[in-house]
């Protein structure tokens, strides 16, 4: 399912030959477009047709509107349903390429070779495709695995440092539910650079991998991949909605401190781990300005949330460094506690 390409991208190209594809569609948006197409044509070995299709860059393309115009492109191409996607880019353009495939004649086949770190640890891995709807983040999406997944990490060398930085709270969040070893060697990175994550993508691919094999559908255990996203989510969704999109990964380390603090306040975390946790998270991440959102527009959010069942709020929660409950309702006062005590981190 997933394979590190060498420098000549072999393993694509016998991929590709052992097929019977009709056609190739590659989906980029600008910046891979310009900095990550020239290496992948530069060593894709086929006969087939191909065409490229871009959009532009950015959380706020993910959208129904340029699903539709997706869709309508390969219709206009004749694409049929033995035609192959190939999806070039970081999260937004794995989420939404997935999703345009597996909806395009009932599903055609797509591969992802993920660009951003995020991207490579998380957003590629386990087969969820989707679109955001209005602001709400994911609203509308499938469960269909993609063919193949193809990692170069020589990509990561084209990111800026926010973009690698938004990756890492991924590989940090994979640490905190599942591996405690894996959380203790990233919080050794005193430098964030792409040499020195690079050595640890493939735990944070297992992790995600692992998960998703033993709960594809997300009924249990997968939810514990959702720590930091709850009230994460609610705040990406809200700067997207005020036209000022924060990047996926900043939300999260936003949305781990918030969670992480109410895992201890629901008595689950202990104080000591709870502030071992945070510490080291406030080091990457800079702060974010929340002050201007109110509670009842965060609490609509979360009440939204896709994982949500009888109105009540679902949150996967610390139990420990490396270990994570999922399914926990807590409190309103504690939920509000923990938004607060974000909001008083700038204080200090």
């Amino acid at each position: 399912m997933i394979t590190l390409l060498n420098d000549n991208f072999s393993q694509l190209n016998d991929f590709l030959h052992g097929k019977t594809f009709s056609k190739i569609f590659i989906l980029v948006d600008e910046n891979t477009h310009e900095y990550c197409l020239p290496m992948l044509l530069g060593n894709m070995e086929t006969d087939l047709a191909f065409e490229i299709l871009e959009i532009e860059a950015g959380e706020e393309m993910k959208n129904i509107q340029t699903a539709n115009q997706l869709w309508e492109i390969l219709t206009e191409m004749q694409a049929d349903r033995k035609a192959l996607m190939i999806n070039l880019g970081g999260g937004v353009i794995t989420d939404m390429g997935g999703f345009v495939a597996s909806t395009y004649k009932r599903g055609i086949p797509f591969i992802n070779i993920p660009t951003t770190l995020l991207s490579m640890c998380d957003a590629s891995i386990g087969g969820k495709t989707g679109i955001d709807l209005m602001h709400y983040k994911n609203m509308v999406g499938t469960f269909t695995f993609p063919e193949q997944i193809f990692v170069y990490p020589e990509f990561l060398q084209t990111l800026p440092f926010k973009e690698l930085r938004s990756g890492f709270a991924e590989m940090l969040k994979h640490g905190l539910i599942a591996d405690e070893k894996h959380w203790n060697n990233l919080i050794q990175i005193h430098k964030l650079d792409v040499e020195a994550v690079i050595p640890h993508i493939q735990t944070s691919m297992d992790i995600k991998q692992n998960v998703v094999e033993k709960d594809f559908h997300e009924k249990n255990l997968r939810k514990t991949l959702n720590f930091g996203h709850t009230i994460g989510h609610a705040i990406e969704s809200l700067c997207l909605e005020q036209g000022n999109p924060i990047l996926h990964g900043e939300a999260v380390a936003a949305g781990m401190i918030c969670e992480a603090h109410l895992s201890y306040l629901e008595g689950i975390l202990s104080k000591e781990d709870s502030e071992i946790i945070i510490e080291n998270i406030r080091r990457y991440y800079p702060y974010l300005d929340i002050t201007d959102f109110k509670n009842e527009d965060i609490c609509a959010l979360l009440l939204n949330d896709k994982k949500n069942t009888d109105s009540k709020i679902n949150f996967s929660l610390l139990s420990g460094i490396g270990s994570c409950l999922y399914d926990h309702q807590s409190s309103q006062e504690n939920i509000l506690q923990s938004l607060e005590f974000y909001r008083k981190l700038n204080d200090f």
